[in-house]
């Protein structure tokens, strides 16, 4: 391709004395223009800034020597057109981790018991009325261990608040470091461009708008923008349109380079129109992450309001449908309100999907559970009826009022021993095993360089038994066999 890079006057090869003005064209207005595809781009290029040099004029840069590197330019630019960096996804505090561990039914129901067992154990019958209600709910007569019954009660704290702990930490441990080796690997790419006339190899975060960039075989850009020049220039953009077809570029047919594409053939020069939050790969996450938050809190909505919201729901969903597509019948909104319906539903069962064995593992836990739970209520149904027919009957005890805090001890100890039951049947370590070996399969992974961040991935690969691939690539068994002889 042509390098038409004479049209810059000599004086303003390294444009340092100019930046003290705005800058001839607006972050709008590059971002409309990077939406632009083929010929309309060239079409809107021509049209409105004559050529790509015209850009680059506007740009303040130079396509010989590029920007000069002058801190005060790369902070205005920073200003005028944003950085290249895109925020992550805001990590959870360790107070909400807390938070989600504690939501365990059976930690609920621990916590539930051992308060109430806490505060029973610091009553005492008054005066002569304490012969009358019998001994104290454990039956033990000695008055130094009879006052020391809180002790069971704020054992199952102490036990819940461990576990609790242990779980939250683990989670954030595991969050800390993948978000350190994240940060890590983002500081190793480096892009190359021309500062100040010389070829340099700049960290991806430090790219600015007018930057001259050199792209070459195997390039994955970091950021969105306008071809230069070109040599057989080709691009795989499926990770943005789903085409496995890559797409030639040139500066006659189709100049726009766009973030998160990869370079397959050729090589060229770029100036860099869009970075960050800007640039195409940039506002699709944008608009994934709001369309999340809007899920959030239309699921959040929808629990508060129960299933009368069905009804302005579905109003709802049917004026997005409608504003999506103003030109369909209203069949079809229909149809499209289901549709959608269905997808949000997809979405939210993929969240809480698990690997498969996980999946069996809880659902056997979950069988052993109901009968544990069974075995669970009949031994605390029939400690009762032990102690009513034992106290009232066989010893002949009558029913005291002032005595009712202490038959509340001993059914809070007999729902205490039915909890124990159930946390002794209930095989809650089938799925934690699970767990436990992933994580260890994740940790021998990670010294292979191979990050994976969710512990069901490892288990959900050694299920794959067949893969399937589109032209975009090519598998192999790694066997030989002989077809001919």
């Amino acid at each position: 391709m042509a390098n038409n890079t004479a049209d810059h006057p000599p004086g303003n090869s390294v444009a340092e004395g100019n930046h003290d003005g705005d800058f001839g064209v607006t972050m709008e207005e590059l971002k409309s223009l990077m939406e632009l595809r083929s010929a309309e781009a060239v079409s809107k290029i021509q049209e409105k800034f004559g050529d790509v040099q015209g850009i680059c004029r506007l740009l303040k840069t130079s396509v010989i020597e590029g920007l000069s590197g002058n801190p005060v330019d790369l902070e205005k630019r920073h200003s005028a057109f944003g950085k290249n960096f895109i925020p992550p996804k805001k990590s959870k505090t360790f107070l909400q981790l807390v938070w989600e561990a504690l939501q365990d039914v059976t930690l609920i129901i621990l916590e539930i018991a051992a308060i109430i067992s806490l505060c029973l154990s610091f009553y005492h019958p008054p005066g002569g009325n304490a012969e009358a209600c019998g001994q104290a709910a454990g039956g033990v007569e000695d008055e130094g261990e009879s006052q020391a019954g809180w002790i069971e009660g704020a054992a199952i704290l102490f036990s819940v608040i461990i576990v609790v702990l242990v779980t939250a930490f683990n989670d954030w441990s595991k969050e800390k470091q993948f978000r350190g080796l994240q940060s890590r690997i983002e500081e190793e790419q480096k892009l190359t461009v021309c500062r100040q006339g010389q070829v340099i190899q700049i960290p991806v975060a430090e790219i600015v708008v007018g930057d001259i960039a050199q792209i070459m075989y195997g390039d994955v850009l970091p950021a969105d923008g306008i071809l230069i020049q070109g040599s057989d220039l080709k691009l795989d953009e499926s990770s943005l349109t789903g085409e496995s077809d890559q797409v030639r570029k040139s500066l006659e047919k189709d100049p726009m380079l766009l973030s998160g594409t990869k370079v397959m053939e050729g090589c060229g020069k770029m100036v860099v129109s869009a970075v960050g939050l800007n640039s195409q790969t940039g506002i699709i996450l944008t608009l994934l992450s709001t369309s999340e938050h809007n899920e959030e809190k239309k699921a959040k909505k929808s629990k508060k309001q129960g299933p009368p919201e069905n009804r302005n729901k579905a109003k709802t969903q049917d004026g997005v449908a409608l504003e999506i597509q103003p030109l369909k019948c209203e069949e079809a909104a229909e149809l499209e309100e289901k549709a959608e319906v269905k997808q949000v539903k997809k979405v939210n069962v993929t969240k809480k999907e698990k690997s498969v064995l996980q999946g069996k593992l809880t659902r056997l836990a979950v069988q052993i559970g109901k009968a544990g739970l069974f075995m669970s209520t009949l031994t605390v149904i029939i400690l009762i009826v032990y102690f009513a027919i034992d106290t009232f009957g066989i010893q002949g005890r009558p029913w005291l009022v002032e005595c009712l805090p202490i038959y509340i001890q001993y059914f809070v100890k007999f729902f205490i021993i039915g909890v124990t039951v159930l946390v002794v049947a209930v095989p809650e370590g089938l799925p934690l095993a699970v767990t436990i070996s992933l994580a260890y399969s994740v940790k021998k992974m990670m010294k292979d360089n191979n990050l994976v961040r969710h512990l069901d991935a490892c288990e959900t690969m050694g299920n794959a038994t067949a893969i399937c691939s589109d032209k975009t690539g090519t598998l192999t068994m790694n066997r030989m066999t002989v077809v001919q002889a």
